[in-house]
């Protein structure tokens, strides 16, 4: 997973993650990583509209922006 954020980073390519929230929520994302740290992930969040941070730990899936199906929708 670190290898696939990394390269994101560099190139600019979208991702999709499935991550869990601290209040234990499962949601489906899109995001431009800007950059990664041992510990977090700064991406732009085209669901949000805004720039977060992800805790790795809770990053649960990570693929390349379209190379799955989307399994989860957000109420």
């Amino acid at each position: 997973m670190k290898r696939l954020l990394m390269r994101a980073a560099l190139s600019g390519e979208r991702l999709e993650i499935i991550y869990l929230s601290e209040n234990n929520q499962l949601s489906q994302r899109v995001i431009k990583v800007l950059f990664v740290s041992e510990t977090t992930v700064k991406a732009y969040c085209y669901f949000k509209k805004q720039c977060r941070t992800f805790k790795r730990e809770n990053i649960l899936s990570v693929a390349p922006f379209g190379q799955r199906k989307q399994i989860y929708e957000e109420v």
